[in-house]
């Protein structure tokens, strides 16, 4: 037996653009009205969420001792790295 989904249709006007209007699943429409900020529109949430980011707005995400720890895994796994391209490369020659 087949079920019928809802599809939610949201029209959103600006004044200096024009407007597409989008259907999408119920599912869909959900999870977006879960991740809307009060007094969000829709568009707005999609723009939020899709936008491109910088590298530096992951500046401050680490405390400095998670920071530190990173740090020194990096630098394990380099030596590491570099001790099997020189092990490679003695083979090689």
């Amino acid at each position: 037996m087949e079920t019928s989904k809802s599809v939610h249709t949201h029209t959103h006007t600006e004044t200096d653009m024009g407007t597409k209007n989008i259907s999408i699943s119920e599912e869909a429409y959900e999870r977006l009205a879960a991740l809307k900020k009060p007094n969000e529109s829709f568009t707005e949430v999609v723009n939020r969420l899709t936008k491109r980011r910088s590298i530096l707005d992951l500046a401050g995400a680490l405390n400095e001792k998670e920071g530190d720890e990173i740090r020194r895994e990096i630098t394990s796994l380099r030596k590491a790295s570099s001790m099997r391209t020189k092990s490679i490369a003695g083979r090689v020659e």
